[in-house]
């Protein structure tokens, strides 16, 4: 069975302003995203920005309506993210933002982002490099350019 992660907007938007959707589609994983972050996606689109719609994501449901403490201290994305992966026992979610790292990670959740799903492209040998990726990344302002300094050096690039 494949690796489940559960998704959240600021990395399938970012992955479609690097152009990697591609890419990322061709790990070995389940992605999942909650029908939230599809509403942001969609809402996106309304305000001019370019749509994000990758075929290998899954959109799901909750069981249940968000918290209204989850959605007063997170995003509606975020929230459902963290909700979802608890929800259906996933252990992993990808989450660039701050606030929403730290909060799955208080509820025993592990993280990474789309720069964790890029590094694990190149490791597995899907891409030789992930120096493109990360540059358009930089050129669009997305991460701290130490961050991206010191990803690319993890990648030995």
């Amino acid at each position: 069975m494949a690796e489940r992660l559960v998704v959240n907007t600021g990395p399938l938007i970012a992955l479609h302003r690097a152009e990697a959707l591609d890419v990322i589609g061709q790990l070995p994983v389940e992605f999942l995203s909650p029908h939230e972050v599809r509403d942001e996606l969609v809402e996106g689109v309304r305000h001019g920005h370019p749509p994000v719609s990758p075929s290998w994501v899954r959109f799901v449901a909750l069981a249940k309506p968000l918290d209204l403490v989850a959605r007063a201290n997170l995003g509606a994305g975020e929230a459902a993210v963290i909700e979802l992966a608890l929800q259906d026992g996933v252990a992993r979610v990808v989450i660039d933002e701050r606030r929403g790292r730290r909060a799955a990670l208080a509820v025993g959740l592990r993280v990474t982002g789309t720069l964790g799903l890029l590094g694990r492209a190149k490791e597995l040998g899907i891409v030789p490099a992930v120096r493109p990726f990360v540059e358009a990344l930089r050129a669009g302002g997305w991460y701290q350019p130490a961050i991206i300094e010191q990803f690319l050096s993890i990648m030995s690039e």
